[in-house]
Parts: structure tokens; sequence; C-alpha cells
């Protein structure tokens, strides 16, 4: 396995002694509060990558500040009572992650948040009134470059394409769109932009959704009965942070996949793109430590992706009869043997 040093370092970080005992302790501390949508196995290379970025300015856990974590685990219907929780602890900065974000900011629309792995557009969903001066309490960093998520998915197909190259008809694994439930948002921009790729290339395409885990079964049935050649796995939440529930299945259909997070690669799918996500926890910690000093959210401009990674999985290349050309494994960041 090929990585980044940065992952190296941060992968096998684990999360300490618990922050809530410090927190109580030590009340002189300001307080940052991180609340996340996922799993606890998600979660630790992520808040590893928070105090990265708190040190990068310069900010030393248990010296400059302390930290308390609540996770929702897959169930967003808990995010706002973990949210309360949290603000009951007087925390001078949020830091929230995709849905939690919008959670956070919408039952403490007063509370400094820095937001990050953000798929959607802060400014369409009232988090910021504009990229460069966000003019409110929130400010943070997303996920889509310049062109957004449809840019970013076109190109992960082209290099899908390169290793599977004779697509005729591709589905997708997609998350039902339900705004109480916050999802299905990013799920809807990926099919958006494949739509447009299956017009420019000729194939077929067909988003098969579901709403929750439990029925990923039958969604893969029903792409396999359509006779799909190829599969693209959502990097909507509710998928990812259910991906060890879901992935046995993916696999058992035998066929290439691909799709956005470097997690999903590690898993089995055969190749994955999209923005560096520790980079951005990094970078939501050291927005964390300029509000710490004093900075406004509002004064300090959302940041866009600007480092990708790729994951190529050979192992799975080889159960399916794959050959992935060498050129591509030149570019991947990361190559699962």
């Amino acid at each position: 396995m090929r990585r980044r040093s940065f992952l190296q370092a941060s992968g096998g970080a684990v999360i300490t002694w618990p922050m809530r005992a410090w927190a109580q302790k030590d009340t002189k501390l300001p307080l940052v509060a991180v609340l996340f949508p996922g799993t606890d196995e998600l979660f630790k290379p992520r808040l590893e990558a928070v105090r990265v970025g708190l040190k990068d300015e310069g900010l030393i856990e248990r010296r400059d500040y302390a930290l308390e974590t609540r996770l929702a685990r897959g169930d967003f219907s808990q995010l706002p009572r973990l949210a309360r929780e949290l603000d009951a602890l007087l925390p001078k900065v949020f830091v929230a992650a995709a849905t939690a974000a919008g959670v956070v900011h919408g039952v403490l629309p007063e509370r400094p948040l820095v937001f990050t792995a953000m798929a959607v557009d802060p400014v369409a969903v009232g988090l910021a009134e504009s990229y460069r001066r966000p003019g409110g309490t929130a400010t943070g960093n997303v996920m889509n470059a310049v062109g957004g998520e449809e840019s970013v998915t076109a190109k992960r197909f082209g290099f899908f394409q390169g290793v599977v190259p004779d697509i005729k008809r591709l589905g997708m694994i997609g998350v039902s769109w339900n705004a109480e439930a916050l999802q299905g948002v990013l799920s809807r921009q990926e099919e958006t932009a494949l739509q447009q790729v299956s017009r420019q290339h000729g194939f077929r395409f067909d988003n098969y959704t579901i709403g929750r885990p439990e029925e990923i079964e039958n969604a893969l049935a029903n792409a396999l009965s359509d006779g799909v050649d190829a599969l693209y796995i959502s990097g909507d939440p509710l998928l990812t942070v259910n991906m060890s529930r879901v992935m046995p299945h993916i696999l058992s259909a035998k066929k290439p996949t691909f799709g956005a997070y470097p997690e999903w690669g590690r898993a089995g799918v055969l190749l994955t793109y999209s923005t560096d996500a520790l980079d951005g926890y990094r970078r939501a910690g050291v927005y964390a430590a300029k509000i710490l000093r004093g900075a406004k959210p509002g004064e300090l401009p959302v940041e866009q992706a600007s480092k990708f990674w790729l994951v190529v999985n050979l192992r799975t290349a080889g159960q399916l009869g794959i050959s992935v050309p060498p050129s591509l494994l030149g570019l991947a960041d990361e190559v699962i043997e």
C-alpha cells in the first residue's frame, strides 16, 4: 500500500483519553467542540487532522485549548441533541462536518462555526453570504473545487473509463432525496453529472436509490437485473457512514465500481477520486485556531478544495480480471495491493 506521509501519520492516530474529563477539569481553556455525523472509525483520522490544523497555528491541546467531541454514528436524527449537548459546555467555536454543519447552524445560529466536508454550496443553503466574505457566524471549507461536484464527478468517471473503457450501461447506487433527514443532496449532484457524462459518451445511465441502508440488496438486485456493466457508489453520507453494512453487498455484485472517498477504495471499490478530506479537516482546525484568537467567521473566506486523492484497488481489479494501465497507477496517490 502506498500513501502520502500525512495519511500515514494521521490514519494510525487514536483518540486518547476522554476530552470530556479534561474540559471539566480545566474550564479556563477555550473549548473547541467537534460534531461528526459518522462512525468512530471514520472520525479518528479526521479529528487528528483538526488537531494538526490547530497545531499549525501554534495551538497545543491541553495547553491552549480543550477539545470535546460528539458522534452521531450514522443516526442523523441525533445531531440536534448532540449539538445542544456540546453547546451546554460553552465552546468558543464549533467544528462540524457535512450534515452536522447545517444542523449546528440551524439550532445554534449565533455560535461561531467552522464547517468542513461540505459537498453542497454553503451560499445556496444559507451558511454564507458569499465565498469571499461569508458575513455571518459560519465559515469553513467545501469539498468542491471550481466547477463544483459535477466537474469532480466527471473527472472521476474519466479515470474509471481508463480502466473499464466499454461501458454500455452504468448504474448508480444513490440516496433518495429527503430534506427532513438531511440526505440525498450530494447524490442528486452526482446523478446530474453522470447523466451529462452518459449523454456525452453514449451509454445508458440509471440511478438506483435507497432511503435506508437495508434497501441496498433490492437496489443492487434491480441494477443487476437491468444488466448494468458497472456501478457508481454515491458519496452521500447515508452510504458512507454505513459503509461496513453496504460494502459486502456491493462486492457480491462482482461488477467494476467507482466512487468518491478513499475509504471506499480501501474497502474494495475499484477506483475512487475525491478531494483530500483530511486536508479539509486540517484547514478547519486552522480556522478554529484563528477564531479562538479573535477572528470573526464572517471575515474568513470559504475555502475551496485544491488537493485531490486518487485510489486504485489492485486487489479488486485482480478479482474482477481487470488490468489497470500503468499510466493510471502512476497517477494514483494510493494503490491497494
